[in-house]
């Protein structure tokens, strides 16, 4: 029921709209890399995953919905994901993740069940990344806004190569970063730079592609996940996509589990 309403009303606000970011196809780019993340003992993926299974999905959200391109916003005209305050509000309620969140991750799902149906990803398994990897934008003291940006903005430890950490030079002058040296994993879903600039996406048509705002950032994250073809339903193409994103079993089997604990406590 409370898809039908939601669905019914986003229709007549024409609420769901894809970016017109996402027309254009990314380009290949090097997986996130995040700064408490250390490599597998042979340098790839760890040999399987610690479960058969892909997290349980949740309900609420429809399956599918019409979408239409639209223009930058103007003048603050609104976050495209607004429309989904009273659904967000209830699961956001259940689940203990702050309501714009739970906005971007279910805007995120909409908009990839648009673009790309095959892939089947559930908001669940966005925000379970989200949450393992900033506490939804609240990592460092930072402050998740109504507006969807987080401030003071989200920056990882230096890629210098310590700590079990990547040696990665600066690709950016520090635009995103604010590091000239070394890169950094940026803002709520922890971004490379250069991972960054090759998926970005306008989620909430504001102009700016801004990995420290929860809407691009989670709808970014969803683009990247669901490239290749990944059917995100399946067990096998889950874990792919997760170690993708950060190539450590534990980091993937604490996304699982908080993915399945998302989805069991949102129904």
């Amino acid at each position: 029921m409370v898809a039908l309403i939601l669905l019914g009303a986003a229709g007549a606000a024409g609420a769901y709209l894809v970016p017109q970011a996402l027309q254009a196809a990314p380009s290949p780019s090097a997986s996130p890399i995040f700064p408490e993340a250390t490599a597998s003992a042979g340098g790839g993926f760890p040999t399987g995953p610690a479960t058969g299974s892909a997290p349980v999905g949740a309900g609420g959200l429809p399956s599918s919905v019409t979408t239409a391109p639209v223009q930058p916003v103007q003048n603050g005209g609104g976050r495209p994901a607004d429309a989904l305050g009273g659904w967000a509000q209830q699961v956001g309620t259940k689940v203990g993740i702050p309501v714009v969140a739970v906005q971007a991750y279910g805007y995120a799902e909409l908009v990839l069940a648009r673009t790309t149906p095959t892939c089947h990803l559930n908001w669940t398994t966005i925000a379970a990344i989200a949450s393992v990897e900033s506490g939804h934008g609240s990592a460092n003291g930072a402050v998740l806004g109504v507006d969807g940006l987080v401030t003071p903005p989200v920056y990882g430890l230096p890629l210098d190569g310590k700590g079990g950490r990547q040696l990665i030079k600066d690709t950016d002058q520090g635009v995103l970063d604010g590091d000239t040296t070394y890169d950094r994993a940026v803002g709520p879903l922890q971004f490379i730079p250069s991972t960054w600039n090759s998926y970005k996406v306008d989620a909430d048509n504001d102009g700016v592609a801004n990995p420290n705002d929860i809407d691009d950032a989670s709808l970014t994250a969803a683009t990247y996940l669901c490239q290749g073809g990944r059917d995100m339903s399946k067990a096998e193409s889950w874990w792919e996509a997760i170690l993708s994103y950060n190539a450590v079993q534990p980091y993937a089997q604490k996304v699982f589990e908080t993915a399945n604990d998302y989805g069991a406590r949102s129904r």
